[in-house]
């Protein structure tokens, strides 16, 4: 479980955020301004990836982004509609309200992942569990050996075209060692 991220923290990743990006809708500076100055809503505002799966959430997105300018959902309802989700926000203020800022290269920055929390409502087949990374892991491993045993074949097909004894020797130790190395792999069937 992480600590919470707090008020400080927050209001300082949104200052930080609103004189680095131009928002695609204006409606959205307002909200965002408005969220700085009330700390007892700040307080209840989560930053997370994936909004659309929370129960009331705000997706904001900047200019340098391709995402939808702004959504608001709550209770599985959207609208593209700023001043109702302004309206929402400033009478509902002890409610959670998770927030999503999609803007270039959010994935790569460090005050935005200072702020990110895990997201509770992202449903569990939403998520890369950790053996679906092992999967892709032995797959990418497979590819990479299969790649290899074919050019290492190819290289002695050539060896014997061209009679070169001590290089054909010298490629079928190679494959005879990429071959062990693959055997000792676990495999998708064994996981």
């Amino acid at each position: 479980m992480q600590a919470p991220v707090s008020v400080k923290d927050k209001k300082k990743f949104l200052q930080w955020f609103l004189n680095n990006y131009q928002l695609k809708k204006r409606e959205s500076v307002w909200i965002l301004n408005y969220l700085i100055n009330h700390q007892e809503i700040l307080e209840n505002v989560h930053f997370v990836h994936d909004a659309k799966f929370c129960v009331r959430s705000v997706i904001i997105t900047s200019q340098c982004s391709k995402e939808v300018p702004f959504r608001f959902y709550k209770n599985h309802l959207v609208t593209t509609d700023a001043e109702k989700a302004f309206h929402d926000i400033r009478l509902n203020q002890h409610e959670s309200l998770y927030i999503q800022l999609n803007f270039n290269q959010s994935n790569q920055n460090h005050l935005y992942a200072s702020v990110l929390e895990e997201n509770p409502f992202v449903p569990d087949e939403y998520l890369i569990t950790q053996q679906d990374k092992d999967n892709a892991k032995l797959l990418l491993e497979h590819s990479l050996f299969e790649f290899r045993k074919k050019q290492l074949l190819e290289k002695i097909d050539r060896s014997l075209d061209e009679q070169d004894k001590d290089q054909f020797n010298k490629l079928v130790k190679e494959l005879r060692i990429l071959e062990l190395k693959m055997l000792s792999q676990p495999t998708l069937q064994e996981q």
